[in-house]
């Protein structure tokens, strides 16, 4: 990886954020109509901030993604290979089980409904992309994505969970899922870009 190939990562990376947050914005709004709006500005206004949002949990997203590498290349010189898949794969499990049970029956945070869906979600996508990424690099890749896609996407997801709103989760659980997906998907192409 040179500071090129990052830089494309990361331009790519940010639209790929700003775009889910403006489509996810949109169907909020169109769903709900929670906000009034007095004029073309005003739309134009809104598209703007959902842009920005998008940048910014871009960015949070890539923060997120090179946690997991630096994490991933330091476990790897701790532990055999196969027990790093087998611990990624228990902190995968715990922490679906955190976001669709635990947070409901012990701390009572939320409707248990909506702790379901969010976790549902993230693992159905989580399985989506591994297969994907399994089926583009090797067979390997299965835990490793499934753990990143689910572990990581739900450390990130913290905040907008504390908040305890769905339209705020799913406002920041879509674009920060996309993004995750995107990285985790193109990152071999990166990697093993040839120079030109």
């Amino acid at each position: 990886m040179n500071l090129k190939r990052w830089m494309t990562l990361f331009w790519k990376t940010l639209l790929a954020g700003s775009i889910a947050a403006i489509v996810a914005g949109v169907l909020l709004q169109f769903g709900s109509g929670i906000i009034k709006f007095k004029g073309p500005a005003d739309y134009l206004f809104y598209l703007v901030i959902l842009f920005g949002y998008g940048l910014m949990v871009s960015v949070y997203s890539q923060l997120g993604f090179f946690a997991y590498m630096i994490l991933n290349y330091t476990a790897i010189g701790v532990f055999p290979k196969k027990v790093w898949q087998y611990i990624q794969l228990v902190l995968a499990v715990l922490a679906l089980l955190e976001v669709m049970f635990f947070r409901s029956f012990v701390g009572k945070e939320n409707s248990q409904i909506s702790d379901l869906v969010v976790g549902i979600s993230i693992l159905v996508v989580a399985v989506i992309v591994a297969y994907f990424k399994a089926k583009a690099t090797n067979p390997t890749a299965w835990i490793p994505t499934i753990f990143f896609m689910t572990a990581i996407t739900i450390v990130e997801l913290v905040g907008g969970l504390k908040i305890g709103v769905n339209n705020a989760t799913v406002f920041i659980l879509v674009p920060l899922i996309v993004c995750n997906a995107y990285q985790i998907l193109i990152l071999h192409k990166v990697l093993n870009a040839k120079k030109s």
